[in-house]
């Protein structure tokens, strides 16, 4: 048996997909059959999610078991197929003259058949229709069990692949972290001069690398944040907040980005807005992420403008850009962890498509959620709202 198996937020074990025995929680491969997690993660995923059973028809119904009243006095040779049909074209003669007549009725009138045998064969009819109700309920009953029971298996499954994928994350997310710290701490020690003189060349270069691990450490602490979450839930540091100072942080944060995109940035905050009750760091995060998104996706010479706005009971927030938008049928797509709506090996914009995914958390761990308006073409508005203080 392995040490230390993983478990979900509920305490359950982990086990491994592949031998069902129990995972340790750093594995990458399982330690008694030594499967590759990652892969067999994807797989199974892909497999659930596609297996998922889906509603079938049945065709067992009354109206299928039980047959129509003329045929059923046909089966019991009450009458003749014959007298049936003559019956049916004098009812159908009769309709076209606005008479309402039944066939029974249209049968005991030309002789066919007495009342009581039609009462007769009605009842009987009626009790073969009550079985048939009875055999069909039952049928449907097992039926829905059955299909109660897969999906329970799927989902339990299905939640089972993506707590090992969650350790995956979190497990290589840490280990980047080592030698990416290495890379940071020579480069401030270059950028310092601290090794020796740089050349303009030198120094632009280092520039450039810099950046790049800043960007590499943000896409790190985005991945561990997410496998985070998505494993024990957010813990939120609340306390009362300025709305002014966070929006105001966010932009002074951006001005950098937002200058060498060729993007204007815009602040359009109300005038003595109460504090909110929120986690501060997390909320810069949120808006920052928003913006940032914003000014990514926005054309040089658009614009991204942070607002906030008192309401009845706290604080509207939107994050507006006048950049390429979002198609209608899309929008939904753009929450989905590490999923780019431009999924191709040339598209343009980088990142690991879980900040969107994160923003929604973070917002509903705050008892708030995110709306999206967006028009292809014409920009995007993200809102959200705050409880006051």
């Amino acid at each position: 048996m392995a040490e230390n198996p993983t478990k979900n937020p509920v305490g359950r074990v982990v086990y491994c997909p592949q031998c069902e025995q129990p995972l340790p929680m750093d594995a990458r491969l399982c330690p008694q059959c030594g499967v590759d997690l990652a892969l067999l993660s994807l797989l199974g995923e892909k497999a659930y999610l596609e297996g998922v059973p889906k509603y079938t028809p049945i065709d067992t119904t009354p109206a299928w078991l039980v047959p129509r009243i003329g045929e059923f006095l046909i089966e019991q040779n009450v009458i003749s197929k014959l007298q049936l049909e003559e019956a049916l074209r004098q009812q159908k003669a009769r309709a076209e003259h606005g008479e309402d007549v039944l066939l029974g009725q249209t049968l005991i009138q030309m002789g066919f058949l007495t009342r009581e045998t039609l009462d007769q064969a009605l009842t009987e009819q009626i009790v073969k229709l009550h079985a048939a109700v009875q055999e069909s309920n039952r049928t449907l009953q097992q039926r829905v069990h059955q299909r109660t029971r897969e999906l329970r298996h799927a989902l339990q499954r299905l939640t089972e692949i993506n707590q090992v994928k969650a350790n995956l994350i979190s497990n290589i997310s840490h280990e980047l972290r080592t030698p990416l710290a290495h890379l940071k701490g020579y480069v401030e020690l270059l950028a310092d001069g601290e090794l020796g003189a740089l050349s303009g060349e030198q120094a632009d270069a280092l520039n450039v690398m810099r950046r790049a691990t800043d960007r590499l450490n943000q896409l790190i602490e985005d991945l561990i944040e997410f496998s985070t979450a998505s494993r024990e839930g957010l813990t939120l540091n609340l306390e009362p907040i300025s709305v002014a100072d966070t929006a105001e942080n966010v932009i002074q944060r951006s001005h950098e980005k937002a200058d060498k995109a060729g993007v204007q940035l815009i602040a359009d905050i109300q005038g003595g807005l109460p504090a909110i009750r929120a986690d501060v760091e997390r909320l810069s995060w949120v808006i920052y992420q928003l913006v940032d998104n914003g000014i990514k996706f926005t054309p040089t010479g658009g614009s991204v403008t942070i607002r906030a706005n008192s309401s009845e009971t706290g604080i509207l927030f939107e994050i507006e850009d006048t950049g390429i938008g979002i198609p209608a049928e899309r929008i939904e797509e753009i929450f989905e962890p590490f999923h780019q709506l431009d999924g191709s090996p040339t598209r343009r914009h980088g990142g690991t498509g879980l900040g969107l995914s994160l923003v929604k958390l973070i917002l509903e761990a705050h008892g708030s959620s995110l709306d999206v308006e967006s028009e292809e073409g014409s920009g995007t508005r993200f809102r959200f709202h705050l409880l006051q203080n």
